[in-house]
């Protein structure tokens, strides 16, 4: 008796879509590879010069081992101001004149001016905590360029980041409240129309839906690409210590004249993270079964009946190195 006589006919269905499936998948993914490996042919030399681009990081991360930890600082310092933004609300919640109401409950009555005082409070929020992002980043800009400007290494000043907190504080500090006021200006616009559409939803009509995310998505383009600009800008200023103004129109005509370049070096870095992320997953997944498939003595488990696995050739994998 063959296999497909105790097959019902939906099971052999449901074998042949799994096949065609399987089919289709192989037809794309041979046809991505191959367009993969045009793309590639084409850029090597901007694939060369992004591996050039992560030696020289690579470099960076040896001589300035402290850059690890910059993100907790920043995310520690983010927190003291969280908190401490939650103490203010907490007194602005209690301010004016307390009220006893019918329930046997105290409210607080808000007159004058108090009652905007919410809005300073959460721009204050936003602008502050951007504040602190564009430190780090400007900080971070500050050592690389120590780092990378200065021929002789060994003349590095014995901290780096302390050097470029340094100078943060004594000349840049209004570059860096500039550019996270700027991303301020666009994102409370944005919090507020993505406010309105959760209020408003399922009663608006469908063109005014349509306006409402269109408007969303342009603000949350918009606040992306000045975002970009912003961590040129930062960097200009770091190299050439000009204000906000002058490193932002310099770091915009970079990028224009050179946004080709940009776009690809950007691609393929991001395509050699994806890379290197995949390499250490499965990396992790072998290291955790090949435990699993021994014993205590280091024979295979699956030995007695070899021949119902592949052989080691079948399940060597290649492996793409970053």
């Amino acid at each position: 008796m063959s296999p497909s006589d105790t097959l019902t006919v939906d099971q052999l269905q449901i074998a042949k879509d799994n096949r065609q499936a399987l089919l289709i998948y192989a037809i794309a993914a041979t046809v991505f590879t191959v367009i993969l490996l045009l793309i590639m042919l084409v850029m090597r030399k901007r694939v060369a010069l992004t591996i050039a681009l992560f030696h020289v990081a690579g470099k960076v991360f040896i001589h300035l081992p402290l850059l690890v930890f910059q993100p907790f600082w920043t995310f520690f310092v983010l927190v003291l101001f969280w908190i401490y933004w939650i103490m203010v609300l907490l007194f602005l919640g209690t301010t004016g004149s307390p009220i006893g109401n019918e329930q046997g409950f105290v409210e607080y009555q808000v007159a004058g001016l108090q009652r905007y005082m919410w809005w300073y409070h959460i721009v204050g929020l936003v602008w502050i905590s951007e504040f602190i992002l564009a430190c780090q980043q400007m900080t971070v800009a500050g050592a690389v360029v120590t780092y990378y400007f200065t021929r002789e290494k060994r003349n590095l000043p014995f901290t780096p980041i302390l050097a470029s907190v340094n100078r943060l504080i004594c000349y840049h500090l209004g570059t860096v409240a500039k550019g996270s006021f700027i991303i301020t200006l666009v994102k409370i616009p944005r919090m507020i129309l993505m406010y309105i559409h959760t209020q408003v939803k399922g009663k608006e009509n469908a063109c005014a839906r349509c306006i409402l995310k269109a408007c969303i998505c342009c603000l949350w383009c918009l606040e992306k690409c000045l975002t970009y600009l912003n961590q040129n800008a930062y960097t200009a200023t770091a190299i050439n210590s000009t204000n906000f103004c002058t490193s932002a129109k310099d770091a915009f005509v970079i990028l224009v004249e050179n946004a080709l370049r940009v776009a690809a070096i950007n691609t393929v870095g991001d395509f050699m993270l994806f890379l290197g992320k995949e390499d250490m997953s499965s990396d992790g997944e072998t290291e955790v079964a090949a435990p699993m498939t021994s014993s205590g003595d280091g024979t295979d488990l699956g030995s007695e009946s070899s021949s119902d696995w592949p052989s080691s050739n079948d399940r060597d994998l290649s492996r793409s190195s970053t």
